[in-house]
């Protein structure tokens, strides 16, 4: 299994292309915020704020982390597509290796990725919060943070291999890929803040599992730049721009608390995993 999951790694890392795409979405959300919704983000009182950017950036890391998670998972399990595609995986069911063995070197391989690609991304926007003038978590809340990641990686790696258990052609696979990291920027409130949409769509991105992710990292990554910018405003106006920006989540007057959210994200780790799993045992016939 260990030769197995090396594999997967380095075929990952190997294609350049590959690599590429699955952090295309990052590279999308980063050029938007660059070139338009830089401007238009939140409303214009709280750009005015002391410490907005450094809110904003902080805000948008938390998103994009949960994004990452995700995109860079599905990239991973391109080798899956790949090994079917070409009928390599024929070859490893008629060696002695357990299937359950191969079916985790692909499983803990895509997950091991997710998190590796998150770190490295966290680490990067952390650096550039810090140059326009932020702080280095605390670190209790780099603890948190690297918790959330492996959550919302273990979360997001099932959903993932779920959908490409049912895929059969690399363009089949390419096609989704692309589309399905546009798709989770949007139910992940970055595009857009959650406030700013209709009800409905607001309830469809509270029940996907990658937004509660982004909720809690927002929740951590945010608390100080939102005491900062806050400091001299009345409490109400904070409690409204945390409802606008998914930094809380409610269904009518009940709040979603961060043990709910965690608890959604290990359901839904294990409801998918186990449908991957009943998918996945066809692979090779």
């Amino acid at each position: 299994m260990n030769v197995l999951l090396k594999r997967n790694i380095k075929l990952y890392f190997r294609d350049k292309m590959n690599l590429f795409f699955s952090l295309l979405a990052i590279f999308i959300i980063i050029a938007l915020y660059a070139l338009f919704l830089g401007n238009v983000w939140g409303s214009e009182e709280i750009r005015s704020l002391p410490g907005a950017d450094v809110l904003k950036y902080s805000w948008l890391t938390a998103g994009i982390l949960a994004v990452a998670t995700a995109t860079t998972s599905m990239g991973a399990f391109a080798v899956i597509v790949d090994d079917r595609a070409k009928k390599i995986n024929k070859g490893f069911y008629a060696s002695p290796v357990k299937r359950s063995h191969i079916t985790g070197a692909y499983i803990l391989s895509a997950f091991a990725i997710g998190v590796i690609m998150t770190l490295i991304t966290a680490t990067v926007l952390g650096i550039y919060i810090v140059a326009i003038g932020g702080e280095l978590l605390a670190p209790i809340s780099c603890i948190k943070v690297l918790g959330l990641i492996l959550l919302s990686s273990l979360s997001s790696t099932a959903m993932v291999c779920f959908s490409v258990s049912l895929i059969k052609s690399y363009g089949t696979f390419s096609t989704i890929s692309t589309i399905s990291g546009t798709l989770i920027g949007f139910l992940t409130g970055i595009y857009l803040p959650i406030g700013t949409l209709p009800e409905t769509v607001q309830t469809i991105i509270k029940l996907f599992p990658p937004s509660h992710a982004a909720m809690l990292l927002r929740q951590t990554i945010m608390e100080i730049p939102m005491q900062r910018t806050f400091e001299d405003i009345p409490a109400e106006h904070l409690e409204e721009f945390r409802e606008m920006m998914g930094i809380v989540f409610r269904f009518g007057n009940f709040e979603v608390s961060p043990l709910t959210s965690i608890i959604g994200l290990m359901a839904s780790a294990l409801l998918f995993y186990g449908l991957s799993l009943l998918n996945m045992r066809k692979i090779g016939r």
